[in-house]
């Protein structure tokens, strides 16, 4: 089995006024993410890391802030189309690990929804997605709830 390996990060500040998805998932909270789509930051950092397994560049390329088509855009939805053009280039998500720093909310009971909507998206395995929820201990921008960042590596697969 040929594999690759990518990584991926995302962070956007808190806003009043917009809902909060994470992972296609919208999540109760008073604030949500500023951004030109819907800033879903685990959909985000993921886009990145299958983009640059694969070879393609980053979620900038393919989806430009700047292009009016993309505003308000949803954010699982450019996942599928990022993942559609890494399988058009031999490629395919296996596994995914994705890593949300936030002070609140708390991920850990949307973790199973946002790794079906993730693994919807790819076609992988929703088991083979992790998403975990990490504080900042209070440190930093994050440590004082301005915003949440993410990590997530991806695993792509040759597709034969």
């Amino acid at each position: 089995m040929t594999l690759r390996v990518g990584l991926g990060y995302d962070s956007h500040r808190f806003v009043p006024g917009r809902p909060l998805v994470l992972g296609g998932v919208a999540i109760p909270h008073d604030h949500g993410l500023a951004g030109h789509s819907d800033a879903d930051a685990v959909a985000h950092a993921l886009t990145d890391a299958i983009l640059g397994a694969a070879g393609l560049g980053d979620i900038g390329q393919h989806f430009p802030p700047a292009d009016a088509q993309w505003k308000d855009a949803d954010s699982v939805g450019l996942l599928r189309l990022a993942h559609d053009r890494a399988r058009a280039a031999g490629w395919r998500l296996h596994q995914a690990d994705v890593t949300v720093v936030a002070e609140a909310p708390r991920i850990g009971p949307h973790a199973r929804a946002m790794a079906a909507r993730l693994a919807d998206a790819t076609g992988a395995d929703p088991a083979l997605i992790a998403i975990k929820g990490k504080s900042n201990e209070g440190m930093g921008w994050i440590g004082r709830g301005e915003g949440i960042a993410v990590l997530a590596v991806a695993t792509l697969e040759a597709v034969r």
